[in-house]
């Protein structure tokens, strides 16, 4: 059984908590975030340390995730998480303009995407003329649904090595037809 449930969470000074009963606010020098919590879930609050609990044994499972989305709430607020996606292929392109990816994907169109107004984004060129897209965020539950939306657009291919991928993700190009001989 996980103990997750039990660690106490720290929160910094800088850090406002406010808690009407199962709505929970953050604000932080970032930003604010509020979550509404599941029924059952207590949340304490003693010097500057967060600990959660559940009023039955039914909902015991509750309590780690809720200790999990608490604490990444606090994190969100304080310092903010990064997202990192590497578009590779020959011919593959993504521009960024007000709000707006533009990619090249191969494809007989170009693909235009937005980005959330709580997202910021950045597009860059390595020297293998690879672009990185870097995307931040405060809410690390939207963050990576729409950096897996970005993902999608164009799915792993491992015999010709196009693709979106997360930056520190690792996919094993596979032999062809040449490999057979």
């Amino acid at each position: 059984m996980s103990k997750i449930g039990k660690k106490i969470i720290e929160i910094p000074a800088w850090v406002e908590l406010k808690i009407n009963g199962s709505l929970v606010h953050v604000k932080g020098p970032k930003w604010e975030l509020s979550h509404t919590f599941a029924p059952g879930v207590i949340i304490k609050v003693e010097d500057n340390h967060a600990i959660t609990a559940v009023e039955n044994e039914d909902q015991w499972n509750l309590r780690g995730l809720s200790r999990t989305l608490l604490a990444n709430m606090i994190e969100g607020v304080t310092h903010g998480y990064e997202k990192k996606l590497l578009v590779m292929g020959v011919g593959y392109a993504v521009k960024l303009e007000w709000k707006k990816f533009t990619f090249a994907l191969g494809l007989s169109h170009k693909v235009n995407f937005d980005v959330p107004q709580s997202i910021e984004a950045k597009v860059e060129q390595d020297a293998k003329w690879n672009h990185i897209i870097t995307l931040n965020g405060i809410d690390k539950q939207y963050l990576g649904e729409y950096a897996a939306k970005v993902k999608a657009l164009k799915k792993p291919e491992p015999y010709k090595g196009k693709w979106i991928r997360y930056f520190d993700e690792k996919i094993k190009l596979k032999p062809g037809k040449a490999a057979k001989k």
